[in-house]
């Protein structure tokens, strides 16, 4: 997949999952029991890993790629 599509991705997920929070935050007292778990529970993690992937998670794929060359090179220095 493409960076840029993966990144509208992101962002498109980023967006939707925010609406229910904005929900939740608007809404009336009486009616927050109703979704209050769902928000905390579903709605704000998923938020916050895909804002979170998309500000570091050029970082988080260059320690992935790094560890994986390692482990190819000790796995290739063992057969030998």
């Amino acid at each position: 997949m493409k960076e840029t599509t993966q990144r509208s991705i992101l962002r498109w997920i980023h967006l939707l999952f925010s609406i229910p929070i904005l929900g939740y935050i608007d809404s009336p007292f009486e009616a927050l029991p109703l979704y209050a778990a769902k928000v905390r529970l579903f709605f704000v993690p998923v938020m916050l890993l895909s804002g979170l992937w998309m500000w570091k998670g050029h970082l988080l794929r260059r320690y992935i790629s790094k560890r994986s060359m390692q482990r190819g090179a000790y796995e290739s220095i063992g057969t030998h």
